[in-house]
């Protein structure tokens, strides 16, 4: 590392809150190395409290960009000059990159969960989709399934801050695609038992599962789940979370959250560098366990 970092490298950063679990840093270094580019990628611990000042920094130093996850996605955007098409109808962030002092935000969780199924051999198009959660990352899966031409999605989160963002997707998915959406709240477990059994999937693209909430799950219990369906994390660490176990144990097909990180990862590198990460090596380095 210290052979690459010179006067002229530039610097991106991961703002979010725990962050010392991300796998971002490994993959972004490594993907830097190998194509001989001046950069380096750094994690901060940084929650919405700081995020303010962190991005008005950001300006100011003329840092490139920043990935943003837990919980900046949604809070961010009041802090950029633009927003790209997807990001403003998902109303969240994961990428902000900086030309010349004007910030820019985009969205590559949906394409990147997308791209992590398709990987996966995973087919939802024209089928029904249960997710939980109704923040940043959901909030971007829900958006690109539906346009990639997921056929309904229902919605679980609780009533927190984030139900009236959920009220307000459902009504874009609902006015700007074929898809049907509906939400319900999380506590309703009647509905989240009979939607689950409806759909072909189920998403937890909540923060249930990674810490400081490991071995929990939005699940109560292995009877909501069934053979046929499949179940995905967007959580990654660890691989194997509460939720991926009781799908093991009910013999479900299981997506862990690391596809999607590969994928959202290397459109965001693409937005920053202009070039294609090599995701063939970064493959090796993050799934060889």
């Amino acid at each position: 590392m210290t052979e690459r970092i010179s006067g002229k490298t530039k610097l991106i950063g991961l703002l979010g809150t725990p962050i010392s679990h991300s796998l971002s840093p490994k993959m972004h270094n490594e993907a830097f190395s190998k194509l001989g580019l001046d950069y380096v990628y750094l994690a901060f611990d940084v929650g919405t409290e700081q995020l303010a000042d962190v991005v008005k920094g950001y300006r100011a130093m003329g840092i490139r960009g920043c990935n943003v996850t837990m919980p900046n996605k949604v809070l961010v955007k009041e802090y950029l000059d633009k927003l790209s098409p997807a990001a403003e109808l998902a109303g969240a962030v994961n990428t902000v990159v900086n030309d010349n002092g004007v910030l820019t935000g985009h969205i590559t969780d949906g394409t990147g969960y997308m791209r992590a199924l398709e990987e996966a051999k995973v087919d939802i198009i024209g089928k029904k989709m249960t997710i939980a959660g109704a923040g940043g990352a959901a909030t971007a899966i829900c958006i690109q399934a539906a346009l990639d031409g997921v056929e309904e999605i229902s919605i679980f989160n609780r009533k927190d801050e984030f139900y009236k963002r959920g009220e307000q997707m459902v009504r874009d998915i609902n006015a700007k695609t074929d898809c049907k959406a509906q939400l319900f709240d999380l506590a309703d477990l009647e509905a989240l038992r009979n939607e689950m059994m409806a759909s072909v999937i189920f998403v937890n693209a909540t923060s249930v599962g990674m810490e400081p909430l490991v071995g929990q799950s939005v699940v109560p219990d292995v009877s909501y789940l069934r053979p046929e369906l499949i179940v995905s994390d967007v959580v990654y660490v660890p691989a194997k979370t509460r939720l991926l176990e009781m799908a093991d144990e009910a013999g479900c097909t299981t997506v862990n959250g690391l596809g999607m990180m590969l994928w959202q990862g290397a459109k965001a590198f693409e937005i920053w560098t202009g070039e294609e990460m090599p995701v063939g090596d970064i493959k090796e380095l993050l799934f060889k366990k």
